[in-house]
């Protein structure tokens, strides 16, 4: 039984809920009370957000993050880079994640059923455990539209299908990591008017790392898009943030973003500069309060932006790319 409503959030409701489950999860899981001791924190003496203590992600490389144990349901891992150690989330409860994709999808951009999902996910789909592609395929499935699927490295197919979507005027999603769908533009040129161009991180080695400014403006320009959209997730946390193209995210209500100094990591603010620190209350049986290694601001009105990765992190498969 779930004894949170993760999706269930208003106003300052947010924090009590926040400071409930910091506590549940300071006594249920072994990983996060061993830190918490480590620390010489007492949870009961934590009474706000920014006083939370928050686990390193590096930790999901190295011991299960479990809150009261359990057989996971499913266990998604990063795709990382050869020789690196990927993260592993233990999923006690898949219909969290079904619903945080689902729900915070249609917050952004409305039902899922009036959609056209296309998914360009080549790198993601040749291995198992991948987040991304469950929450995509659960969009596909969602969306009920004929064409909606997964799309390897048939590109002719796809800009077949996408011309034919366009002249029937069909509200269309193309996701896809920026490898891919850079490939794609550079084999096709389109003027795409009733599609959004969404792209979820992530060279992986593949090709030369861009800034986001750089990127977005090759894929706008062989697109036919003035925007190109971007989704920001992980795969340690069950929820996301979307971009509509301004470069700002804006965080689901159940997700809040804070930053730590680079210099103190328990130096911890709602708003200003820093390294992400990342409150996903849908992690209610893993861990709720993450230390990501993604560098940004945090703006007075929630929304966020990502400039980096701290030096010598892991090169993330779905972090957004390196300034």
């Amino acid at each position: 039984m779930n004894p949170f409503s993760p999706f269930e959030i208003e106003g300052q409701g947010f924090t009590q809920q926040a400071l409930e489950l910091f506590r549940f999860q300071a006594q249920n899981n072994p990983v996060y009370r061993e830190f918490l001791d480590t620390l010489r924190v007492d949870p009961a003496a934590v009474t706000a957000l920014d006083r939370i203590p928050f686990l390193p992600v590096r930790l999901f490389k190295e011991r299960p993050v479990r809150t009261t144990d359990f057989i996971p349901e499913a266990v998604f891992e990063s795709s990382g880079t050869t020789g690196s150690v990927n993260s592993r989330h233990e999923v006690k409860d898949l219909s969290l994640y079904r619903n945080s994709c689902l729900k915070g999808f249609e917050l952004n951009y409305g039902p899922t059923a009036g959609w056209c999902i296309l998914g360009l996910l080549p790198s993601y789909l040749e291995r198992s455990h991948s987040s991304l592609v469950f929450m995509v395929d659960e969009l596909i499935r969602k969306s009920g539209h004929a064409d909606s699927g997964f799309y390897l490295y048939d590109h002719e197919k796809l800009f077949a299908l996408l011309s034919r979507l366009e002249a029937a005027g069909q509200k269309t999603l193309l996701i896809g990591v920026s490898f891919a769908l850079l490939d794609f533009s550079e084999e096709y040129s389109l003027a795409l008017r009733h599609t959004v161009v969404m792209e979820t991180g992530g060279m992986k080695g593949r090709r030369r790392e861009l800034v986001r400014e750089e990127l977005h403006a090759i894929l706008a320009s062989r697109l036919g898009v003035p925007l190109i959209h971007a989704e920001y997730g992980m795969t340690e946390l069950l929820s996301q943030a979307y971009s509509k193209g301004n470069g700002l995210f804006t965080p689901v209500p159940w997700m809040k973003v804070l930053v730590r100094s680079e210099d103190d990591p328990f130096e911890v603010k709602e708003v200003g500069e820093g390294v992400l620190n990342i409150v996903d209350l849908a992690n209610v049986w893993s861990c709720s309060f993450l230390a990501t290694d993604d560098v940004g601001k945090v703006y007075p009105d929630g929304n966020f932006d990502v400039s980096g990765r701290m030096d010598n992190s892991d090169i993330r498969g779905c972090s957004l790319l390196v300034m």
